[in-house]
């Protein structure tokens, strides 16, 4: 059973499970190609030298260095976070040796809105503001499609246009123009 469905409960369904933007990865990328064409040609200018044999493995060990605290724990965190809607909550999980979650009940979910500005929206992603009726709004940046998580997210909260009254459809009602 893979991750997320090995923490369902019963009955419970994912209805999205989403890794944050690639986005949050641009600046690794650049730093990984940085340091192979930085190391590239240190290489090659050290190799004329006396003591190349040394150089080259001090180079190797600072680059290796830079692409392991640069580019692949920043990969790892970003593989290792995910954002899920269920048929039941909302689960935000992250970490790899300390792992921190949070789950949202839908139940408790007052409000649900998204923000971005010019480079979210040429990219395709933003940030996710879920307010719950006991907590301080939670705010999920880097969120793919954050406008079709977003109506999804409602959606699910509302699944019943007749929650809002507190009853249930009677026979004979008929829904507000544009519900159905």
């Amino acid at each position: 059973m893979a991750y997320p469905d090995d923490v369902l409960s019963e009955g419970e369904q994912v209805v999205l499970h989403r890794h944050p933007h690639w986005k949050m990865l641009l600046l690794p990328y650049l730093l990984l190609l940085v340091t192979l064409a930085g190391g590239i040609w240190l290489a090659i200018l050290a190799q004329d030298l006396s003591w190349a044999t040394i150089a080259w493995i001090i180079i190797g060990a600072v680059a290796l260095m830079v692409v392991v605290w640069g580019f692949l724990a920043p990969f790892v965190r970003w593989r290792t976070t995910h954002f899920i809607v269920t048929t039941d909550r909302v689960m935000f999980r992250m970490g790899v040796i300390k792992r921190t979650g949070i789950d949202i009940p839908l139940a408790r979910i007052s409000s649900v809105r998204f923000e971005h500005g010019l480079v979210d929206r040429i990219v395709g992603c933003g940030t996710l503001i879920i307010e719950s009726s006991s907590q301080e709004p939670l705010e999920f940046d880097d969120i793919p499609n954050v406008e079709k998580v977003h109506t999804l997210l409602y959606r699910e909260v509302n699944d019943n246009p007749y929650d809002d009254f507190g009853r249930a459809p009677r026979e004979g009602d008929h829904p507000e123009p544009g519900r159905r």
